[in-house]
């Protein structure tokens, strides 16, 4: 029996990607498909990141394919291609940066820097290229979580190099002052300084850029959020009341200036305690779950309260990366991966395909 092209795409149209819930010949993932005699051949390209899904991914391919009569050899490639995704109008992407996330909250003290470090480090693990802009001028705590200290080195005495550890590039206004000064700085001078650290860090060809905003909704997220050429932004909050409403006024902020939500991370949603194993929902249940539910947010997942996700940050070495396999890391790649997926689903951008018009007048 001839085995034909149209037979390979019917076989692989079963094939659902568990991830997006769609096959891969409908979403027009598969490539380069190549049929000769018994052997086929062809690639399967993802949007997001998914180097721990591909081995699972490919034997699912393989497993259908080769239940067709006649087929004796099945070669797939499976890869991942992140595309650069439409951001606020008016604005224009960054040279090497892809995408731009921003991780904010209401107010502080909700956990929003551990979120957006796991959130960076996950991507990261999954095969992204990743940075993280510490965008909070009066506490920028990157350097600690990630590890990292000494000076950016200038290359041509105009920009900076990101400093890098666990595989993800950084760049704080940490790495530029003595640990012991306070910024005390007014709004406008933060924010260009901000500027600066964004623009004038010579990020080296990333899929993700994580932004670490500065908790709150005044004069400086405001404008970070109008100047950054942004895909999207995860709201980190606690369950409790006071944490909500003030998650409320940052999605309130970012939908104003056309941002997209990508969705919420419920952060310190109970607390196990680690002699008895009592769960106790110390600042409420699910006040943020409901609240995305109300608001048709997606609700990305729970961190729980635990005394090992301070200390590994603590320590500049994040949950991803102390205990990749573990309950608290899971749950950090889960937000990743459904982050990743959701930037993957929006509109392209197009800007870079259309030539500039200039207009002259001729005489």
């Amino acid at each position: 029996m001839t085995i034909q092209d149209q037979d390979v795409l019917q076989a692989l149209a079963a094939v659902i990607d568990p991830n997006t819930g769609k096959d891969f010949v409908s979403a027009k993932q598969v490539k380069n498909l190549l049929v000769s005699g018994g052997d086929v051949a062809f690639d399967v390209e993802l949007g997001y990141p998914a180097k721990s899904q591909i081995p699972a991914l490919r034997q699912a391919l393989i497993a259908a394919v080769r239940a067709l009569p006649g087929v004796d050899n099945v070669s797939v490639n499976v890869s991942t291609k992140v595309i650069a995704h439409a951001v606020q109008r008016g604005l224009q992407l960054m040279p090497n940066v892809k995408n731009i996330i921003a991780v904010a909250s209401g107010k502080g003290g909700v956990g929003k820097s551990t979120t957006a470090v796991n959130l960076a480090l996950a991507l990261a693990a999954e095969g992204a290229a990743v940075g993280v802009l510490d965008a909070d001028i009066y506490g920028p705590s990157m350097p600690i979580m990630l590890g990292v200290s000494g000076r950016p080195e200038s290359r041509d005495g105009k920009s900076m190099e990101p400093l890098e550890n666990h595989g993800v590039q950084v760049s704080s206004i940490g790495f530029l002052v003595n640990p012991d000064e306070a910024m005390i700085w007014r709004g406008p001078m933060a924010t260009q300084a901000l500027d600066q650290l964004l623009r004038q860090t010579n990020w080296r060809a990333l899929d993700y850029l994580v932004v670490d905003m500065p908790p709150g909704t005044g004069d400086i997220q405001l404008t970070l959020s109008q100047r950054v050429p942004m895909t999207g932004a995860v709201i980190v909050t606690t369950p409790q009341d006071i944490a909500l409403a003030d998650a409320r006024k940052g999605v309130t902020m970012f939908e104003k200036v056309g941002v997209p939500i990508l969705g919420l991370v419920e952060n310190m949603a109970m607390h196990v305690c680690s002699n008895c194993g009592h769960v106790e929902h110390i600042f409420g249940a699910e006040g943020g779950k409901r609240y995305a539910a109300g608001k048709g947010i997606d609700y990305l997942g729970a961190l729980p309260l635990s005394l090992s996700i301070r200390e590994q940050a603590d320590a500049g070495r994040p949950s991803v990366v102390s205990d990749p396999d573990g309950e608290v890391a899971a749950i950090y790649k889960s937000i990743a991966r459904q982050v990743a997926i959701k930037i993957a689903a929006k509109a392209k951008d197009f800007s870079s395909k259309f030539p500039s018009i200039k207009v002259s007048h001729e005489t």
